[in-house]
């Protein structure tokens, strides 16, 4: 994700995608374990669990744009470009946590 697009959009997107993602990773995965005779809401929460780290990656755009605006920021003093980053991750992983709990409410796998 570029830091030169306007921050507050990239913010929105940012939270919209990793939800996104584990939303839609999870479901779709649910219609294969379906599909292949497994239970599908068993396999919904096994794949919203697994998907969480991967929503995130999905929604900053990558590791290394990551680790290029940390450099920036370090090396060249460019301090804000580390506080736009750690937002934007701040806000990719509010975004697949809510969608963990959307799935987690809706296969109530988690209740023992």
């Amino acid at each position: 994700m570029e830091l030169k697009d306007a921050f507050i959009p990239a913010f929105i997107h940012s939270y919209f995608i990793a939800l996104g993602v584990l939303l839609g990773g999870a479901l779709i995965g649910a219609l294969g374990a379906f599909l292949s005779g497994e239970a599908p809401l068993t396999e919904t929460f096994r794949l919203a669990n697994r998907l969480k780290i991967w929503a995130l990656v999905a929604a900053i755009g990558g590791t290394f744009d990551a680790f290029y605006s940390f450099e920036r920021g370090i090396f060249f003093g460019q301090t804000k470009d580390i506080f736009k980053q750690f937002l934007l991750i701040i806000s990719a992983m509010g975004g697949a946590q809510t969608g963990w709990t959307i799935i987690s409410w809706l296969t109530q796998e988690h209740i023992s």
